[in-house]
């Protein structure tokens, strides 16, 4: 960037009171500190001795034996997670600085080559006889704990490769899929946008989006279509360098689909996933459709452009919300719903637990990092005074809370698939809006609150699905061939009127919003798991409301269990089962039926 800037003051939300920041200092003091260097030090010696010791004997080993291994590379799996975190979190603050880039540049080289040893275990594990490994399971009570651990590990069985090939991919890493990541995240931290005479990044370009005034959100709208395109080789170059990758790797590997990988990851069935995406585009007419019809007359319009999606309402009040009142509006409906859960919420306010300003370099977005199970996670957010930031760090700190509750399952447990990782954030999301709502003093008041909450569901549920469809497509045509970026842009196209609805006109410049949706890059296929925890929860949330006091410590069972325990394991308390299509149907009813609401208004 040409110069440094306030984008609170650009915006004019500076009074937005003391926003937090992280206090990195939990993991390491510093990056050269003696710490960081004995860690390192650490690491390198034990990945040396667990491949000695290990190595080619993991079938010799008895149940004891095993339990050992395991947890010795659990500790490892510890320390290597710690130094990435600290290097990653370091990073993402301010994205733009050499000497981070290049600091968890080294980290990531260093930890790489120190594991590159370790790819034997999983190898070894998976060739261990059915009948073996369930014996020493049967026998050794600690061990069989682990057993989730070596069922998800066995699900990979099929797609394994040779020991030297695994190696190999493990060791060429750093150049591969990592590095275009970091090329994609620095080039968009980097990018600039001129809006009215103001300088500003992604994050507060993307902001004005929301912004009451139509001329702004146009202007908006149309200077990140012009930057966009102007790197739209780049990014195009990304994305297919990405894709190819992905499919060289799948059918090296037999994996029958782009998406098997991540199915697997997810620990859900792609039948279920196929369940989730036909009920909501079947749903698209009655959720998106009906609903921007509605937005478009509240509007005064006939038609919406892009830049009218997640405009306020005219009657809506452009107050910007502080920070303290942002914490005392989740922390009241966490603790309204259950003491213990604002209990677990309040370090993230008072320890440094949060990195809530906007500032220049910072990575756009928001997300919760769990880093290591003997530490804590750590959230961050661009806060700009919105609504929807009070409702994003409702959702961010329900992660939060999850990821300290699922930490005592220990560092291989703890990890919870993405298909479920969005629970609690849905949830404590969904909490923040009931108590908002109910705080409601006068109808029109209700309504902005409802509309809000629609569109979130619709950006969460219907937004979401169609960039899954858009990422297949996408993979799909890749196989066949280099995509220019017209070809990336056609498909993009393809899925948003579909998913919209024939209310909407799409400005040219539109085609090239692909491009700064972090997802497609950093995690193929990530998006569905945003639809299945919307749809999770909204059924969870009317278990709740029949259920009543016996619901909270079923849910805080669920979320201690981490990654220890498959869907339907985890649902079963709640009478509920995901893999029936019916499951799906409900969760989307109940954002129909706050559309019915608002139709209702207007009679």
């Amino acid at each position: 960037m040409t110069r440094t800037f306030d984008i609170n003051a650009s915006n004019g939300t500076d009074n937005l009171g003391n926003l937090p920041e992280w206090d990195l200092t939990h993991l390491y003091p510093s990056q050269d500190s003696p710490e960081l260097t004995r860690d390192l030090g650490w690491l390198e010696e034990a990945c040396t001795n667990f491949a000695s010791d290990y190595e080619g004997k993991l079938a010799d080993l008895d149940a004891a034996g095993l339990l050992d291994c395991v947890l010795r590379y659990e500790k490892i799996d510890i320390i290597a997670g710690r130094i990435m975190s600290y290097a990653g979190l370091r990073y993402y603050q301010i994205t733009t600085d050499d000497d981070r880039a290049k600091f968890m540049a080294d980290m990531q080289d260093k930890i790489t080559t120190f594991t590159t040893p370790l790819v034997f275990y999983t190898l070894e594990l998976n060739r261990l006889e059915d009948a073996s490994l369930a014996a020493m399971l049967t026998e050794n009570a600690n061990l069989a704990r682990y057993k989730p651990v070596f069922d998800r590990l066995r699900a990979s069985k099929p797609y394994q490769l040779s020991d030297e090939l695994e190696k190999f991919l493990h060791d060429q890493s750093t150049v591969g899929a990592s590095a275009w990541n970091r090329l994609f995240d620095e080039t968009i931290a980097g990018l600039t946008f001129f809006v009215n005479g103001d300088e500003l990044n992604i994050e507060g370009t993307l902001n004005l989006l929301t912004e009451q005034s139509r001329d702004m959100r146009e202007a908006a709208a149309r200077e990140l279509a012009s930057v966009f395109e102007d790197n739209v080789k780049l990014f195009a170059r990304v994305h297919n360098t990405l894709a190819k990758e992905k499919e060289i790797e799948d059918r090296w590997r037999g994996m029958p689909t782009p998406q098997t990988g991540r199915h697997l990851s997810n620990h859900v069935e792609p039948e279920v996933v196929e369940a989730l995406r036909n009920a909501v585009v079947a749903a698209y007419p009655k959720l998106s459709h009906r609903y921007y019809a509605l937005k478009a007359k509240w509007l005064g319009l006939d038609t919406m452009q892009v830049w009218d999606r997640n405009a306020p309402l005219p009657m809506e009040d452009s107050k910007i919300v502080d920070w303290d009142q942002a914490e005392k509006t989740v922390m009241d409906a966490y603790a309204e719903f259950d003491p213990r859960m604002a209990e677990i919420a309040k370090p993230f306010f008072k320890d440094g637990w949060i990195d809530a300003a906007v500032k220049p370099g910072k990575a756009p977005g928001a997300f919760a990092h769990p880093t290591v199970t003997e530490a804590h996670p750590y959230v961050m957010l661009n806060y700009l005074g919105k609504p929807r930031d009070v409702m994003t760090l409702a959702h961010e700190l329900g992660h939060g809370v999850h990821q300290v509750l699922a930490a005592d399952q220990g560092e291989l447990l703890s990890s919870t698939p993405l298909t479920l990782a969005e629970t609690a954030s849905v949830f404590g999301e969904m909490l923040t809006f009931r108590k908002m709502l109910s705080g409601a003093k006068t109808q029109a008041e209700r309504k902005v609150m409802l509309a809000g909450k629609v569109e979130d569901m619709i950006n969460t549920v219907v937004r979401q699905i169609a960039f899954y469809d858009f990422e297949c497509k996408l993979h799909a045509a890749r196989a066949n061939g280099e995509l220019t970026p017209d070809d990336i842009n056609a498909l993009w196209m393809s899925v948003q009127a579909e998913s919209l609805g024939p209310v909407f006109e799409f400005m040219p410049g539109y085609k090239t919003f692909w491009a700064y949706v972090p997802h497609f890059v950093h995690s193929p296929f990530y998006v569905y798991a945003y639809a299945f925890g919307d749809g999770l929860v909204n059924a969870l949330y009317a278990v709740f409301e029949e259920d009543g006091d016996d619901f909270q410590d079923k849910y805080f069972d669920m979320l201690r269990a981490g990654g220890s325990k498959h869907h339907k394991e985890l649902l079963a308390p709640f009478g509920l089962d995901a893999s029936d299509p019916k499951f799906w149907d409900k969760g989307l009813s109940l954002i129909a039926s706050m559309i019915d609401e608002l139709e209702a208004m207007e009679g």
